[in-house]
Parts: C-alpha cells; structure tokens; sequence
C-alpha cells in the first residue's frame, strides 16, 4: 500500500514537470491606442520615462514606492528604478537601449524582486494623419523550466495586455484632455 502511495505522489509530481518540457517559455504581448494628438507630440511625451508615472498601471499601484535616476530622461542610458514592498509592483529598474528619433523607444526592464528576470519592451509611434497617432507599447517576457508551467493555468499574456492597455488608455486620456507640454532635453 505504501508503495502505491508512493508511486501515485511521484507520478503526481512528474506529469506536471513533464508537461513543463513542451510548453513554451518565452511570450509577447503588446497593446495599441490612437492618440486624437499629431506623431511628434505624442512621442516627444512617451520618450520622458518619468512621464510614464502619469498613466502606467504599474506605478499607481503603489504612490509610496521610492524611486531612483541615473542619467538624462529621454536619452539612451537613463535609468529609472524603483521599489516598493507592493509584491505586485517589487524592485526593479528600466533602461532606455535605444530610440528612433520619433519613432520608437525601446527599454530593457530588469525585475529583481519578488522575481529575477530581464525583459524588452518598447513604445512606438505611427502617424495615422496629421492629428492622430497610434502608439503600440510592447513587452516580451521568458518564464524559465518549471515556472512555465504558470502559462498554462495563468493567464500571464492577458493580465499584462491588460495593464499595457490600461496604460495606453490613460495616456490617450492625458495627451486629449489637456495641452501636453513636451518636455525639453537639457541643452549639452
């Protein structure tokens, strides 16, 4: 009896880690507005990673997380880090790798807790006419052997959709409601 008992918990734990081989580990997501504002405005907000306070989810979730900068926003190399205790928001940081000059932005996020893990992400700006502008904000993620496995009963890709989309609607909300100033890089 003990055997079988044995045997039934082993199998248990092995189906599902099995399973964990074939299913996929790395995902993309990415959510798009248009914005009622001409291409050059807009981009000239979303380049400022600080401005990103003013409609991501992530950062409303929690207003006494502490942040940290290094470098110039709006500029390849500027870091914005952050912290807070709110599980759902952790320790991390983001970095601007690279920007089309109104055209795109693209962001290397890096996690630290309460998981490790380095993500691209980037926000893009099209020009639909002279006074809209889609904006398509990205992310990729990986989820390493086992925790891949989270794919399949989470529905990870839609809740991050979601709060990309969120986003996006906020930010439309912000650059039609009130004139958007876009900020100035200091001069070198």
């Amino acid at each position: 009896m003990i055997k079988k008992i044995v045997l039934f918990v082993v199998l248990l734990l092995a189906v599902p880690l099995l399973a964990a081989l074939f299913i996929k580990q790395d995902y993309q997501v990415k959510a798009a507005v248009v914005i009622n504002q001409p291409k050059l405005l807009v981009f000239d907000y979303i380049r400022f990673l600080t401005n990103q306070d003013n409609f991501s989810v992530w950062a409303a979730m929690d207003p006494n997380m502490q942040k940290t900068s290094q470098g110039v926003d709006g500029t390849i190399g500027y870091i914005a880090g952050w912290h807070s205790e709110n599980t759902d928001v952790g320790t991390g940081e983001q970095e601007i790798i690279a920007i089309t000059e109104g055209e795109r932005i693209d962001f290397e996020l890096r996690f630290y807790q309460p998981f490790s893990a380095v993500s691209p992400a980037y926000m893009q700006t099209e020009a639909l006419t002279e006074q809209q502008t889609r904006v398509t904000w990205g992310f990729a993620g990986h989820m390493p052997y086992p925790m891949n496995l989270m794919l399949v009963f989470m529905d990870v890709e839609g809740m991050i959709a979601a709060d990309l989309q969120q986003g996006l609607d906020n930010l439309k909300l912000i650059l039609e409601t009130q004139p958007a100033e876009p900020a100035e890089l200091p001069a070198s």
